[in-house]
């Protein structure tokens, strides 16, 4: 079965550390990670943000005075899926070094669990619902030749 149809806008904001961000974040390597977890064509903005960006849209749209790795916005799932996808370049650095794994690896993860819940899926309403959704990245993210990333979030 084909993969969906993608169009892709990739932005970085001004960060002072651009450059390990860049690298792991090629056009194609996003492309690719967003269409294997994509169900249906989409259009999808990802951009990645400094620290005070992101905690200013965590903040202003979930009520949470902090920076988080990814947030999503899905805007519309039907006939076609349109979502942003924000990435906060330091927190998921330094998640990366916590967990001892690649940056390209965890960008991976995150990108593919926000293009998940664009399209519903969740993991805050109960546990089988993360169960769910962790199995769906796990198997996403094998596909795509990167680790099972929960056994090194556990």
């Amino acid at each position: 079965m084909p993969l969906p149809h993608l169009a892709l806008s990739l932005q970085f904001s001004r960060l002072s550390d651009a450059a390990p961000h860049r690298t792991a974040l090629a056009r194609w390597r996003v492309a690719r990670w967003l269409r294997h977890a994509l169900e249906s064509d989409a259009e999808i903005a990802v951009r990645v943000v400094d620290a005070d960006e992101g905690r200013a849209l965590n903040r202003d749209y979930r009520g949470k005075d902090y920076a988080t790795n990814v947030l999503t916005f899905d805007y519309a799932r039907q006939p076609l899926l349109m979502a942003d996808l924000v990435l906060c370049a330091p927190v998921v650095a330094q998640e990366a070094e916590q967990l001892g794994i690649a940056l390209q690896a965890h960008y991976a993860h995150l990108l593919v669990h926000g293009t998940l819940h664009a399209q519903g899926h969740e993991h805050e309403s109960n546990e089988s619902d993360a169960l769910a959704m962790e199995a769906l990245e796990s198997q996403l993210l094998l596909r795509l030749g990167f680790a099972d990333p929960y056994p090194a979030l556990r």
